[in-house]
């Protein structure tokens, strides 16, 4: 059983952190890694991506959305209610060195991925920018977080509630114009922002790295439900991933089978609420 030792609700209250005691998982967790947990004995396995950790109290922190029944599940937890199941880390960490110049790209909850590995590439003493953006000022979140991190960083907002109005490939492909320094852009986000990102950076032939975040079961590679199609061969994203080469990701594929379950996961939300 693992403890929820901190509980604070982002984003409208729809996007909620948690701070988990997990010590041995945040003992050995790498930017970039996953874990999966289980609400309770009856509940669902679900991945959640270790937004930070903090290995000398012993806690790992994961940022998720209501987006289904187990999310809303997740959201009535309170602060000092127990996990059934907590799994970590699983994946394979992000490739994190001294290169120069790298761009964070984050979108929506990607931000909290997004922050982790941004973290670790700036103590591996590089030349941080950050990029980060959402629908709406309400929806931005780390702000606050990544501005330590990075030294520079750039907001972006659909609707121009805060900072730049636009996608954040807008200030990407300003940098990408104007910079002939950069070594990596490493993007995390909704599927479509990740599918134009690279896209972009594929024309400045740009290295560029995307965290996937498939259908994923049982984490261990058995179940194929997490596969994805990389440079024309088939990937297990919970033992080869989360973490690929961009512009080798089949993202037309990757967005039909992540939509497959989306009206029973709407469902499955209202029927929780009633």
């Amino acid at each position: 059983m693992f403890q929820i030792v901190r509980k604070q609700e982002m984003a409208k209250g729809s996007i909620i952190r948690f701070d988990i005691h997990a010590p041995k998982i945040a003992q050995k967790a790498k930017a970039g890694q996953f874990v999966i947990l289980r609400v309770n004995e009856f509940g669902e396995r679900i991945p959640m991506t270790i937004a930070d950790k903090d290995a000398f109290s012993g806690t790992i922190t994961i940022i998720f959305q209501v987006v289904g029944k187990t999310t809303a599940l997740m959201r009535s937890l309170k602060e000092g209610e127990l996990i059934r199941d907590v799994v970590g880390p699983l994946g394979r960490p992000a490739e994190v060195s001294k290169i120069g110049t790298v761009i964070m790209v984050g979108g929506g909850t990607g931000i909290a991925i997004l922050h982790h590995v941004a973290k670790a590439f700036k103590e591996a003493d590089n030349f941080v920018i950050g990029i980060i953006g959402a629908r709406e000022k309400d929806l931005i979140i780390l702000e606050r977080e990544m501005q330590s991190i990075c030294d520079e960083l750039v907001v972006t907002t659909d609707d121009g509630s805060w900072g730049v109005r636009g996608f954040v490939t807008q200030p990407l492909e300003k940098y990408l114009e104007e910079r002939y320094d950069i070594k990596l852009v490493y993007a995390i986000g909704p599927i479509v922002m990740m599918k134009n990102v690279c896209k972009l950076t594929k024309k400045y032939n740009i290295p560029t790295m995307v965290s996937l975040n498939p259908i994923m079961i049982d984490g261990t590679g058995m179940c194929g439900g997490c596969r994805v199609t990389i440079g024309n061969e088939i990937k297990f994203c919970c033992v080869d991933g989360p973490d690929f080469n961009g512009h080798e990701v089949d993202f037309d594929e990757l967005e039909k089978r992540n939509s497959l379950y989306l009206k029973e996961e709407k469902d499955s939300l209202l029927y929780s609420i009633r």
